[in-house]
């Protein structure tokens, strides 16, 4: 570059302008960079929690009506369950076929009950593939008289640790309460069934009392045939636990979940909104401080009009003497882009260090995107300016009398 040119450009450079654009670009820049950055390691920590919390099954099924006894039915159609398979979030979906008939259990050791201990119970079935365990034993044919159950390991433990201490009960193992032998009774219509159950497991998924589905078919067709299976709760297989579409799809279909399932696509939902808005606020001081740049550089090229006049008629080059302006606009872009990864790596190492603390996982996600973000806002307020400072050295009346 001509020595000439370099001296004309550092006439009028006022250094406390340039310093205001750096320092503008640089909080822009760095809102906008790191606000990406964070939402990419908030994602992976959601999804490594969602993992290990085994939440990528949820169980879902209809709001009751707020009238004094509610609605007398609050079963899926047919029409609601294909609706809910065509959805992107779900891979899979189980119906649970509930028992319509009475259903008494007590201990004893025949199949009717034994020692008047007895009470109502309710039993339902899903498909074996929606299942956390699958015991040997999970299977019940036409003619058998035991019949397995699975039950939430969490019974178990509200009775040990709730029940059974406060009554002076003994407390119970998962073995021993699997050797207990049970009476099921079942009534529907004029017809009455006994079979001996059999605790087999204990599902830490699914929070009901659970029988093979094939036991529930037939005994509904027995002794309930009048009646329609119909599914009242629903569990759905997930892609992405926390997809926010999921927590708006149920709250717009009136649908509600078990548990704290959707607390991590709420909190994505919520995660996407804030991202958004910080990323729209950075993105926006970018635009400013880049508008500010341009503005110096008009001024600056205002206050030398004269003298590139003078050059032109000497015969420099349109691009000779763009080039040391385009180069200035570089310099002060890159280094406000330098100053935010700093800024970046700095603060992510802060927060993540905090994170680990709570997930014993690696949390953080690929800075390359976040890199590739600052390199393409680098090259495009370039190449704005370039095109800006082309566009006002044309315009001079050395160029017109061409």
């Amino acid at each position: 570059m001509n020595a000439l040119l370099l001296r004309l450009l550092k006439r009028h450079i006022s250094p406390a302008q340039l310093l205001g654009f750096v320092l503008a670009n640089l909080i822009g820049l760095g809102i906008l960079l790191l606000g990406l950055q964070f939402y990419r390691d908030a994602l992976t920590a959601l999804s490594a929690k969602d993992s290990l919390m085994r939440a990528d099954y949820l169980i879902i099924s209809k709001q009751v009506s707020s009238g004094l006894f509610g609605s007398r039915d609050n079963s899926f159609s047919a029409e609601e369950i294909a609706d809910l398979e065509q959805q992107p979030f779900v891979a899979a979906l189980g119906r649970f076929t509930p028992s319509k008939f009475q259903v008494s259990a007590g201990l004893g050791l025949g199949s009717a009950l034994g020692g008047g201990l007895s009470t109502y119970m309710f039993l339902e079935a899903v498909p074996d593939r929606f299942l956390d365990l699958k015991p040997s034993d999970w299977h019940w044919e036409e003619g058998q008289q035991e019949v397995p159950l699975i039950i939430p390991r969490s019974y178990l433990g509200l009775y040990n640790s709730a029940f059974a201490q406060s009554q002076g009960l003994p407390l119970l193992s998962e073995a021993t309460i699997g050797a207990i032998p049970l009476g099921l009774e079942l009534r529907g219509g004029l017809e009455e069934q006994h079979y001996r159950g059999r605790i087999v497991g204990f599902s830490n998924r699914l929070n009901t009392l659970l029988v093979p589905e094939h036991f529930i078919q037939q005994m509904n067709r027995r002794l309930a045939p009048e009646l329609p299976a119909s599914p009242t709760r629903l569990i759905l297989e997930l892609h992405n636990p926390s997809d926010p579409a999921i927590a708006l799809y149920l709250r717009e279909h009136s649908y509600e979940s078990e548990g704290e399932r959707l607390a991590s696509s709420q909190s994505m939902y919520f995660l996407r909104l804030l991202s958004g808005v910080v990323l729209g606020v950075g993105l926006l001081i970018s635009a400013l401080s880049a508008y500010l740049l341009l503005l110096s550089i008009y001024l600056l090229l205002q206050k030398n009009s004269r003298q590139l006049e003078n050059l032109l008629l000497l015969g420099y080059s349109q691009r000779q003497l763009v080039l040391p302006y385009v180069l200035l606009t570089l310099v002060l872009n890159l280094l406000a882009l330098l100053a935010a990864l700093g800024l970046v790596l700095w603060v992510r190492g802060y927060y993540l260090e905090a994170a680990s603390r709570l997930v014993p996982e690696d949390l953080g996600a690929s800075l390359l995107p976040t890199l590739l973000l600052g390199l393409g806002l680098l090259v495009g307020t370039t190449l704005v300016n370039a095109v800006a400072i082309g566009r006002k050295v044309r315009s001079l009346r050395a160029f017109a009398r061409r």
